[in-house]
């Protein structure tokens, strides 16, 4: 079976890519944390951080998924696109 590509643009790539740096700091700062015995309060909410940062990763994918993925599907006419779609969007529980 084929591997599906999405072309992102050199901006769309950096801007993701520089996020997904910023969570990787992130997650160093929580280890950097337990290895310190820092508080567990203050460790939780830099994990909810670092969630929240990639929820909203998550939904900047999502919403460029369904404005040319999706979109390009349904203008192919391409019924199965909408269960496909459906069943992303429950994985990803964003």
């Amino acid at each position: 079976m084929e591997a599906k590509l999405t072309h992102r643009s050199d901006a769309s790539k950096k801007y993701l890519t520089t996020r997904l740096h910023v969570v990787e700091g992130q997650v160093r700062g929580v280890e950097q944390m337990i290895e310190d015995d820092r508080y567990c309060g203050d460790i939780l909410i830099q994990i909810s951080a670092i969630t929240k940062s990639l929820k909203t990763i998550a939904y900047e994918i999502l919403e460029n998924h369904m404005s040319t993925c999706v979109a390009d599907h349904i203008m192919k006419n391409d019924p199965n696109i909408i269960d496909e779609t459906m069943d992303l969007i429950r994985k990803i529980n964003v």
